[in-house]
């Protein structure tokens, strides 16, 4: 099982940008899912964008052009670049991971968005 450490969160504005970071500890493969999920108050958690080891990315249509998941495969880091932030986009970020069937997550990181 891997372990998941996200940084980057923090009060935006509106329109404003951030960068999220998670740093996963521990041997992924090309076939692994790395993902960025979010869950706002009251609602369920729900995936903003998801990428394979090997680079396939996938995204929530209603966030594609605003968000970009990346990975950098030196320090094992992935990121998600959110831009143009929006009030609905205030809620917990968190980074998640499908190992070898396991699923692991991070301890979430806060996204507040000011208007």
């Amino acid at each position: 099982q891997v372990q998941l450490v996200e940084s980057g969160g923090g009060i935006v504005q509106s329109g404003g940008s951030l960068r999220l970071a998670c740093v996963v500890t521990g041997t992924v493969f090309s076939d692994d899912v790395l993902a960025w999920y979010r869950q706002a108050p009251g609602k369920e958690r729900e995936m903003v964008a998801a990428l394979t080891v090997s680079g396939t990315t996938s995204y929530d249509n209603s966030l594609k052009g605003r968000f970009t998941i990346s990975r950098d495969s030196a320090t094992n880091t992935v990121y998600l670049e959110m831009n143009n932030l929006e009030v609905e986009d205030t809620a917990v970020y968190y980074c998640g991971a499908v190992v070898n069937d396991d699923v692991s997550w991070g301890q979430g990181t806060q996204v507040t968005v000011s208007s």
